[in-house]
């Protein structure tokens, strides 16, 4: 049986949940979700440039554990851009880190 996920911390919700191609109306586009906790590892990572162990600290998850998160996040933002296709960011197992939102996704 596998263990349960325990809560990924997250600073805030983004404001733009979608991206998509410009000149494709979003019905003809396939749509790739990126989980909030995914969202939060792009941000930590790649925009605020910090070490993947201060990353992990901050979203409450061990360095492995991060490191998968950041890396399948990264595969659907590359697979959306290749493909065309537009990037949706809802849900996820998360927690804010001022406490006032407890979200689960749908799909566990």
């Amino acid at each position: 049986m596998p263990r349960k996920k325990c809560l990924r911390h997250i600073c805030l919700e983004p404001e733009l949940t979608y991206y998509k191609p410009v000149g494709v109306p979003l019905c003809e586009l396939k749509i790739v979700l990126l989980h909030l906790d995914e969202y939060e590892a792009i941000r930590l990572a790649d925009s605020e440039g910090l070490y993947h162990n201060e990353a992990a600290a901050r979203m409450n998850v061990s360095r492995q554990t991060f490191g998968r998160i950041v890396n399948e996040a990264r595969k659907k933002i590359a697979n959306a851009i290749v493909e065309g296709m537009a990037i949706k960011i809802e849900g996820g197992h998360f927690t804010t880190t001022n406490n006032d939102v407890l979200a689960k996704s749908n799909s566990e």
